[in-house]
């Protein structure tokens, strides 16, 4: 197989009127939201993120992924000793239960409901021959104070949400953004290429049923890319690109490899741990995998 030529098909962006239906979903999404009486009254930032933002997603595989965000009323994680009084914080005037039923309501009102999905983190919209499908999370910002002054946190913010199931998740997408276009930079605009390769070459493998394929989720490859070193990119060749940056993510979830410090693109959470779902041995796996089905020697 003809690496060279298979990798640059692979690594280009998805095409003009894919990337049109993309922005379609985005744009009647935000619609949704202002045509809600309620929401449209609420301190609300629509987020686009993931790999529809980042610019990683692969052609003919490309879903829109958004965050409607109540700014309002936030999460918080205080030091120890400290509470919401200590930093002139009051109770918020609404539940996440209750904004997220709102977000349902807009988008049931302005999609209808059959084509509306409730899922345990997001909403499924979906497609037609106008947009993609586009999952919206609801959520409500988050401000990680770690000092006793009123204005001790991080900045930007995230944004944090309850799933269905009980389960908190926070999330850095203005962070993530930015590192992922500041990498593109200093990789001479080869970053999410490679990227997009990588996603693309899990995709064939699981479609030949190569087990260490499943369940590799698109952000931890976009991260495991992220944290190679801008000298393994933009050189002669995508399959040199591809091979040292393999090479890197293989040695690095390797038992004394430097898993424990990998980071995700927003560099705030780490992609191995209790609170990921993949496991050092299961990334492994797959990197390794697809080193073979490249044919690396």
């Amino acid at each position: 197989m003809a690496w060279e030529d298979t990798f640059k098909s692979w690594g280009a962006a998805p095409g003009a009127t894919e990337q049109q239906k993309m922005e379609n979903a985005e744009t009647a999404i935000r619609k949704a939201i202002k045509a809600n009486a309620r929401l449209s009254s609420m301190d609300i930032s629509i987020i686009p993120q993931g790999s529809y933002k980042s610019r990683t997603n692969v052609r003919n595989d490309s879903d829109v992924d958004i965050c409607v965000c109540l700014n309002s009323t936030f999460f918080t994680r205080y030091p120890t000793g400290k509470a919401r009084e200590d930093y002139g914080n009051v109770a918020g005037s609404i539940t996440f239960a209750e904004f997220k039923n709102l977000v349902q309501k807009a988008l049931e009102d302005y999609f209808d409901k059959a084509n509306v999905t409730r899922g345990n983190k997001a909403f499924d919209i979906h497609s037609n021959t106008y947009r993609v499908d586009a999952d919206v999370v609801p959520a409500f910002a988050y401000k990680y104070y770690y000092g006793d002054g009123y204005s001790d946190y991080h900045q930007p913010e995230g944004v944090c949400f309850l799933a269905d199931d009980g389960i908190k998740i926070v999330n850095w997408p203005l962070q993530t953004y930015e590192n992922c276009k500041n990498k593109q930079n200093t990789t001479g605009q080869r970053y999410r290429k490679v990227t997009r390769i990588l996603k693309r070459l899990r995709n064939k493998m699981q479609e030949e049923n190569i087990a260490a394929a499943e369940d590799i989720p698109s952000f931890l490859i976009q991260s495991m890319v992220w944290g190679a070193p801008d000298g393994h990119f933009n050189r002669d060749t995508y399959t040199a690109d591809v091979r040292a940056v393999l090479a890197h993510c293989f040695n690095e979830t390797l038992p004394g490899g430097n898993h424990a410090k990998l980071a995700e693109v927003n560099n705030m959470k780490y992609i191995l741990g209790a609170h990921q779902p993949c496991t050092r041995e299961k990334v492994h796996a797959f990197f390794s995998a697809a080193w073979d089905r490249i044919g690396f020697k």
